[in-house]
Parts: C-alpha cells; sequence; structure tokens
C-alpha cells in the first residue's frame, strides 16, 4: 500500500512539473501543498503566502484562496479587494450559495470538489467553474478551475 502511495505521489508530482496534468489534478496538488504550508509555518504566515500573487501558490490561472469557517475570505491573489468580505450569502449566476456548500463539503468529509459559475478574470464571461476545498486549523482553502 505505501508503494502505491508514493507511486501516486511521485506520479502527481512528475505530471504537474512537467505540464502534462489535469487542471484538476493540479488543483488538488496545490491545494493539499496549501495544507501542509499551514502545518508547516503557521496561519498567520500562510495566509500571506496565499494572497502573493507572485507566490508559489500561484500557477498560472490556478491558485489558492482561503475561507474562515465562517465563509469569509481571508486570503485572495487574483483579488485582494475580496479579503475580508463575507461570502456566505452571495450567490452565484444560478442563485447557488456556493459558500454554504464548500462550508458543507468541508464540514462532512473534510474535502472535496463544489460547482458553480463564477466570473472568468481572463474572459471576463460567467463560466462553470469547480473549486476543490480541504479543511485546515480553524479556516479553509481551495482552487478552482474554470470548465
Amino acid at each position: 500500500m505505501n508503494k502505491l502511495i508514493a507511486v501516486v505521489t511521485v506520479s502527481t508530482l512528475c505530471f504537474t512539473l512537467t505540464g502534462f496534468a489535469a487542471p484538476k489534478d493540479e488543483a488538488i496538488v496545490l491545494v493539499n501543498q496549501a495544507v501542509a504550508h499551514v502545518k508547516e509555518v503557521g496561519k498567520e504566515k500562510a495566509l500571506a503566502d496565499f494572497s502573493d500573487n507572485k507566490g508559489a501558490f500561484v500557477k498560472g490561472e490556478l491558485y489558492v484562496f482561503a475561507y474562515s469557517m465562517q465563509g469569509t475570505i481571508i486570503a485572495h491573489p487574483a483579488n485582494p479587494k475580496l479579503i475580508g468580505k463575507d461570502m456566505s450569502e452571495v450567490k452565484d449566476s444560478d442563485g447557488k450559495l456556493f459558500t454554504q456548500e464548500f462550508l458543507a463539503t468541508i464540514n462532512g468529509s473534510g474535502k472535496g470538489w463544489v460547482d458553480y459559475s463564477w466570473t472568468n478574470p481572463t474572459t471576463r464571461k460567467i463560466q462553470a467553474k469547480s473549486s476543490y476545498v480541504a479543511k485546515t486549523s480553524d479556516f479553509f482553502v481551495g482552487c478552482g478551475i474554470y470548465k
């Protein structure tokens, strides 16, 4: 079993480093790295690192964001104006309370995918988006991909 885990981990890392990983796989790797980073450096340093738009947690169009357990954005490298904003009652273009789904996911299994619609900052158009979220200490981190 440990060999299998090692092979999967190395394969995922190799695919990520060579650019052959699927965006979903890359998002999971980035979130897992973010969770490990919180454990390594602590909450305050990790949140500062996650908010750095030129930092290690921004990979092309992918980036790590963080929310409090109440639904407030506490780190966001792509749009720092969102930091401090309570998103718990914000709906996507289809009326979905996606932050509530983030919270239900992390309070249930601790991690998972949430689908919703959001404005793509590159195209400025509303697109289907899927974010992988995972709980860490007293907040959660995520990374989204546009479909």
